[in-house]
């Protein structure tokens, strides 16, 4: 069963085919920079060596068919092999797991724009495109709030009137879920053991933290929408919401030019000018003040929920880091770990230096073991589409 599993963002198209249910890879690729200049679409079809192709890609509808184009013929005989897309879709609010994307899902995604600007707009082009050249083909989203489902509804409430989570859903939502169902699912093989406290920092352009206990979802540091949580790229993290009545007065500004601001010039970017954690690493290295109290914001943010998270499962066993920051980042996972000694936490910084990736943190002495991971959401969300085809 041949299953093309699509992950978009705003301006960014990624994707895998898989043979199913086997898991094989048949081809993989990603385009980014898309509506913009020097956009590049670097594939790697089977075993072959990896291929850079520049090409202009005004939208994710023409990204989408670069992709097919160069999938069909070298290992797809044509559209009709394909038995589905997968879509690691992100907000539909009350509709999630894995569904068909019928005309009612996506119209419950358009009507969530406002709360997943970056996500659901893409996502919602990409189905369209799909149904337009390959209408035989099944589309299913895999929302990623579903691995959340089962966190204490104590952990999903916040404190405002209870009529605004009856009626319109206004709640923590968690997100990033293919990553930690993945984290969740690799970290049980590698402890072997029973019961688990395992808290994952998934670190990238977008970020949360989820508290799982024997492979089950506790809390997700991602609320109502993607912009909660952690400091993102260009995204805000958590805010007093009086704030941005403070600006609008102050700035003359409207509610919607506020949100934007929120959504797109804040987070990381926002605190220092740079929206890539290796520049800012760099600049911060350079002595760049803004850079260094930037990378400092973004790692007490993450104490902050990890600290929460121990206390909720009441104690910890393993910590996991994914996304490019937390596969890379020997600074970020540093700051993080420091000073963690009295939660049976001992970093081996040799080892932390030099894992790039994939491996253990942990020094010999550590109760508490550090796992990095290259996450793959993209096989979770292969196998979740095969399984609801079947």
């Amino acid at each position: 069963m041949k299953i093309l599993v699509a992950n978009l963002g705003s301006t960014s198209f990624k994707y895998k085919l898989f043979d199913m249910p086997q898991g094989a890879v048949l081809a993989k690729g990603g385009m980014d920079r898309i509506g913009g200049q020097g956009s590049v679409h670097i594939y790697q079809l089977g075993e072959s060596p990896q291929i850079k192709q520049p090409c202009a890609l005004p939208d994710h509808a023409t990204a989408i068919d670069e992709a097919l184009a160069r999938l069909v013929g070298p290992v797809l005989f044509s559209l009709a092999e394909l038995e589905a897309v997968g879509f690691k879709a992100v907000h539909a609010r009350d509709i999630s797991g894995v569904v068909a994307l019928d005309e009612k899902v996506i119209g419950r995604m358009v009507e969530y724009y406002p709360l997943a600007p970056a996500h659901n707009p893409a996502y919602v082009a990409a189905i369209r495109q799909f149904s337009k050249v390959a209408p035989q083909v099944h589309l299913v989203g895999c929302f990623e709030s579903a691995f959340h489902g089962q966190t204490p509804l104590r952990r999903q409430l916040y404190a405002v009137p209870y009529a605004w989570y009856e009626k319109y859903g206004v709640r923590r939502y968690g997100f990033h879920g293919a990553s930690h169902r993945f984290a969740a699912e690799y970290v049980r093989q590698l402890e072997g053991k029973r019961p688990l406290r395992h808290i994952n920092c998934h670190l990238g352009g977008s970020s949360s933290l989820c508290a799982v206990k024997d492979g089950v979802s506790q809390g997700a540091s991602h609320g109502l929408s993607p912009q909660s949580g952690l400091p993102q790229n260009n995204r805000i993290g958590d805010l007093d919401p009086y704030a941005l009545d403070l600006v609008m007065r102050r700035e003359g500004q409207s509610f919607s030019q506020i949100l934007e601001t929120c959504a797109s010039q804040s987070g990381l970017l926002g605190l220092c000018g740079y929206n890539d954690l290796r520049d800012i690493e760099e600049h911060a290295g350079h002595g760049d003040r803004r850079c260094r109290l930037a990378i400092e914001v973004f790692a007490t943010a993450i104490r902050d929920y990890l600290g929460a998270y121990v206390v909720e499962l009441g104690g910890i066993d393993a910590i996991s880091f994914t996304g490019g920051i937390g596969e890379h980042s020997s600074l970020v996972r540093g700051q993080v770990l420091a000073g963690l000694e009295f939660l049976g936490v001992e970093l081996d910084a040799a080892k932390n230096e030099a894992v790039h990736g994939e491996g253990s943190l942990h020094a010999a002495s550590s109760r508490v073991h550090l796992h990095v991971l290259r996450t793959d959401e993209e096989l979770i969300v292969a196998r979740q589409t095969c399984e609801f085809l079947k």
